[in-house]
């Protein structure tokens, strides 16, 4: 039995993985790996698989980045926790400081949580409670958009709309109010993504003119829709967004959890919108994908709202027991670091266009609907056809043929049901986007050209997708 077969063996003894169906596991290989250098992830036998999707969309700066590391050995030797309620430390002030010096204009206050859902729990809550404290408690629903994510825990799958996430729990959730995602996949021929998105506002536009006296926020992914599929919209849809939010009397909340940090092409998603939320979502890249930690910003307005003598009960009474951790907060400085000292947002613009040209072949593929790219976000939609973009069933899982293609050649890509996608570390290389780029039309080949029998059952749902 080989070292990656015997820890397999121990791991599925005792683990219970997550999005993952176990039984998988009885034919599909688990892959437990040893170290990680650069975008690079090695195996117990000593095979590489190349790190495409950023381990979960964490990773901007490669794996054991010697910066990172030796910030976080540093702080390990001053201060590994502290309780943030009455008390206080160095790296969480230098944090605070220059994510309110670098995030749009009007984010003044940084409150921490542990991980992306909880930073998402967190903006609802304290939207929810900013009304109550400004005597409007009728304002306790949230609109959000057909096709998003924003999370796993109850108030987050509430304002998400992936079913495969949501079906199952429907009676734990909250009311939301769903409009339809400006998602650009779906536009008329013809029609430019701007024009499409305009029109997909108008919805919103009537959701907010009938509803906004009884609405807390509108919560959005700005620009892309992640576990939805990668699907893309124009920012003249948060411009308008934020003007309608305004108008209204609505705040708006942006979950840039997986889009912050340089993803969209600029530092944050927003700022192609020329926009400030009420609230940002941040998480994933903040600590260069070492340790669990993010950050939900917000103003001086909606800090006020709490600012009272403790009897009133108007604080915010929201704790994690890792909050602002010194040692998440030192990742997170050595990641800012490396994004002021090396240039990264001018050099990720010339790796986006090496993954445009190396992927544009399949614009042409008789399987591929679409290749859409924001940034260094680049996806590539598999369909059963191409002129009526029919897409093949879930059930027959053509992503996984895909994904077990690619480890075969030693590149670890996720795809989301059928759409393949490239989100990797910032430190890949031209060639190894070329690389890449080879391995998934290989695998799309693959996965398009192999017939597939599989039951669909009377109750199939068509939106279902694969988590990825």
């Amino acid at each position: 039995m080989g070292l990656n077969n015997q820890w397999m063996q121990r791991d599925l003894a005792v683990l219970w993985h997550p999005c993952t169906q176990m039984k998988d596991h009885e034919q599909l290989p688990l892959i437990p790996i040893k170290r990680g250098e650069g975008v690079w992830l090695e195996d117990f036998e000593g095979k590489r698989y190349l790190d495409a999707v950023s381990s979960w969309w964490v990773n901007v700066f490669g794996h054991a980045n010697p910066r990172i590391n030796q910030r976080i050995k540093d702080q390990v030797d001053q201060l590994e926790h502290v309780i943030l309620a009455g008390f206080s430390h160095q790296p969480v002030i230098e944090l605070s400081e220059r994510l309110v010096k670098m995030t749009p204009a009007g984010l003044t206050r940084c409150f921490y949580a542990d991980n992306g859902s909880s930073c998402i729990e967190v903006a609802l809550k304290m939207s929810f409670h900013y009304w109550l404290n400004r005597d409007q408690p009728n304002k306790k629903r949230f609109v959000t958009l057909t096709n998003s994510y924003h999370g796993e825990t109850m108030a987050a799958m509430s304002v998400g709309d992936v079913p495969l996430f949501t079906e199952t729990y429907k009676a734990l959730l909250l009311d939301t109010i769903k409009v339809p995602s400006p998602d650009c996949y779906l536009r008329p021929e013809g029609v430019s993504w701007e024009a499409h998105s305009r029109t997909m506002f108008l919805a919103m536009e009537q959701t907010l003119a009938e509803h906004h006296d009884t609405v807390a926020a509108v919560i959005v992914e700005p620009l892309i829709q992640g576990a939805g599929g990668m699907r893309m919209y124009h920012p003249v849809y948060l411009t308008l967004l934020r003007e309608a939010c305004d108008r209204y009397g609505v705040h708006l909340i942006l979950d840039e959890i997986a889009v912050g940090f340089g993803r969209t092409g600029t530092m944050f998603a927003c700022e192609q919108a020329g926009i400030t939320p009420d609230f940002l979502c941040l998480s994933k890249a903040l600590t260069g994908g070492y340790l669990p930690l993010a950050a939900c910003m917000t103003t001086d307005d909606v800090y006020g709202a709490f600012y009272d003598d403790y009897p009133t009960l108007r604080a915010f009474l929201h704790s994690h027991s890792y909050t602002g951790n010194p040692l998440a907060c030192a990742a997170a400085l050595a990641t800012l670091d490396i994004f002021e000292e090396d240039n990264v947002i001018e050099n990720n613009k010339a790796l986006a266009q090496r993954m445009a040209r190396s992927t544009a072949h399949l614009t042409d593929h008789l399987h591929v609907s679409e290749v859409r790219q924001t940034g260094m976000v680049l996806a590539i939609e598999m369909v059963q056809d191409k002129a009526s973009k029919t897409a093949y069933p879930w059930q027959e899982r053509r992503g996984l043929k895909v994904f077990q293609h690619a480890l075969e050649r030693g590149a670890l890509l996720r795809p989301l049901g059928s759409v393949v996608y490239f989100l990797p570390p910032y430190v890949i290389t031209p060639e190894q986007i070329d690389f890449l780029a080879e391995v998934a039309s290989e695998g799309i080949d693959i996965a398009t050209r192999t017939d597939i029998s599989v039951s669909v059952p009377s109750n199939f749902h068509p939106d279902f997708r694969d988590p990825g």
